[in-house]
């Protein structure tokens, strides 16, 4: 589907995906989205924080799908038995997104900016560009955080291409597209949680007291948000 490039951007033209998908492998072989932060999962966090942002919503995932469900948005698993890697959230999101635009965010990055889809689609319409990708200010430079990105949806038949030819990470499928860039000042928004021990550093210094911080110590969810 052609997607002709827009002036500007209309929230309900756009549908976010929140990319719960991975094995979770420094985590223990945790699902991370289920994992507690600040009272819910990171996936569901991830959701609230997305929603005002966009006019739909879907959960890219693998495991749990049935708790998923329950968070009241599509869940779509990966189409390819290898799982490779946060493409294939990309690639479930562009299959089944039904708005001319697709935001995708990582589950375990809770803190991203209030503001991202607004900065990303007026990089995306004032550069010219089928893709903008966020990137941070950090010390030794500009860092692209390449799991943030909002994309035209014509953008699918390319990313079929690129990971039926075996290729599987990010930056280089974003190298083969015309990216804009869009650099947020405060690089602690995109700080992720890779380890249980990321988690709880991610959590202690905002959680309000009385809060459970504790973390998965199996492959069962934590659900606390879901009342």
């Amino acid at each position: 589907m052609a997607c002709p490039r827009e002036t500007a951007i209309a929230r309900e033209h756009i549908t976010g995906v929140v990319l719960a998908g991975g094995r979770g492998s420094r985590m223990g072989g945790l699902d991370k989205g289920l994992q507690n932060h600040l009272g819910m999962p990171l996936a569901l966090h991830a959701m609230q924080r997305l929603r005002p942002q966009v006019g739909a919503l879907m959960i890219s995932a693998n495991r749990h799908l049935d708790i998923y469900a329950t968070f009241g948005v599509p869940v779509w698993p990966d189409a390819m038995a290898d799982h490779p890697g946060p493409l294939a959230g990309f690639l479930a999101g562009l299959e089944h997104c039904t708005t001319p635009y697709l935001l995708t965010v990582p589950c375990d990055a809770p803190n991203f900016p209030i503001d991202l889809a607004t900065r990303l689609a007026a990089g995306l319409t004032t550069q010219d560009a089928p893709i903008a990708v966020a990137a941070s200010h950090e010390a030794a430079g500009v860092q692209l955080q390449p799991v943030f990105c909002l994309m035209a949806v014509d953008l699918k038949n390319s990313l079929l291409d690129f990971i039926a030819s075996g290729q599987r990470q990010v930056e280089r499928w974003l190298a083969l597209q015309r990216c804009a860039t869009v650099v947020f000042d405060d690089a602690a928004d995109f700080t992720n949680a890779n380890t249980a021990q990321e988690l709880q550093r991610l959590q202690a210094p905002e959680a309000p007291p009385g809060v459970n911080q504790a973390v998965a110590r199996e492959d069962g969810p934590q659900v606390d948000g879901l009342g």
